[in-house]
């Protein structure tokens, strides 16, 4: 691929992100980090850099709708839009389904135990609407769909950390643009998200990211151009390290069901340092790691006065 990265700033704990100028037939930016200024300027920079102006972008492809990724789609009113058919529905932000949205969350968090009085606070933490793009997409891109305009570069539907994730193989050379499906330092958060149906059934997002990297390992793919830091050629590696450690956090949490407990009672026992800042992620992390026992047969689950309570078998 001739391919030029492009760093950006993000207001996350993450830090920078990533996106990537790719010539081929068309003239094409993969992801637009969030919607900042300062986001704004270096992307400018970054295209001016690499020969060419904002105004020469004829498409914009986002890997997935997460905020850091999919900001300034708005940058480019000339070019074509494309992206899982379930980043539309963050583009659009309808009245309807920010409703849906902020239903579907209310019912798990409820389910999860969590109480009222902090339902709201995670809902809207989890939105960071004014960070999102407002460009509906021209085009949807699906699995295993050719990204027009690159002969050969071929679209993996990898759900997990989110249900539009996307990478992009380039069948010459076995390079990708990865998104966040792997990344070098940290690992990617399974987030819980409403599924793509937009029905009331909760994705397995861990479970879903666990089989996204069997997907990739199954590619041999020889680079991954990843969302934040830097390329990764190791892959195999890292992502035996990433089911291990994935292991390991699924025993813990076998040891913390001593008892019968819920989704919020594990994760204050199992981040009983961080939970009551980041309680909306961890809370994702540990109903991953219940999901995941659960399928491999160690736990099971009920609901009790309206609440999910896990025990083991």
């Amino acid at each position: 691929m001739n391919i030029h990265k492009i760093v950006l700033p993000t207001p996350y704990p993450i830090g920078d992100v990533n996106a990537f100028l790719v010539k081929g037939d068309t003239l094409t930016l993969f992801d637009a980090g969030p919607k900042t200024q300062e986001a704004y300027e270096a992307l400018k920079w970054g295209i001016n850099e690499a020969g060419y102006n904002m105004k020469d972008i004829e498409q914009v492809v986002l890997t997935h709708h997460h905020p850091d990724h999919a900001g300034w789609v708005d940058a480019f009113p000339n070019a074509d839009i494309l992206g899982h058919e379930y980043v539309d529905h963050w583009m659009r932000k309808t009245e309807e389904f920010i409703t849906y949205r902020n239903n579907f969350y209310h019912k798990q968090l409820k389910l999860q135990a969590v109480p009222e009085k902090y339902i709201e606070k995670i809902v809207q933490v989890r939105g960071e609407m004014e960070l999102f793009g407002t460009t509906p997409l021209t085009a949807f891109i699906n699995d295993g769909d050719e990204v027009p305009g690159h002969p050969g570069l071929k679209a993996v539907y990898t759900p997990g950390h989110a249900q539009s994730h996307l990478i992009f193989l380039d069948q010459s050379t076995n390079e990708a643009i990865g998104g966040d499906l792997l990344l070098e330092n940290v690992a990617s958060n399974p987030l819980v998200e409403p599924p793509v149906d937009l029905s009331e059934t909760r994705p397995k997002s861990l479970i879903q990211y666990q089989d996204s990297l069997k997907i990739l390992h199954d590619l041999h793919v020889s680079k991954i151009y990843t969302g934040h830091g830097n390329e990764i050629e190791d892959i195999d590696r890292l992502i035996t390290i990433r089911l291990e450690k994935d292991r390991l956090r699924a025993l813990q949490v076998l040891e913390i069901l001593n008892k019968p407990k819920s989704v919020l009672e594990v994760t204050m026992e199992l981040y009983a340092s961080v939970y009551q800042k980041q309680l909306g992620l961890t809370l994702s992390k540990t109903l991953g790691q219940l999901d995941c026992l659960e399928r491999d047969g160690f736990v099971t689950h009920e609901i009790v006065d309206g609440i999910n309570i896990y025990s083991r078998i």
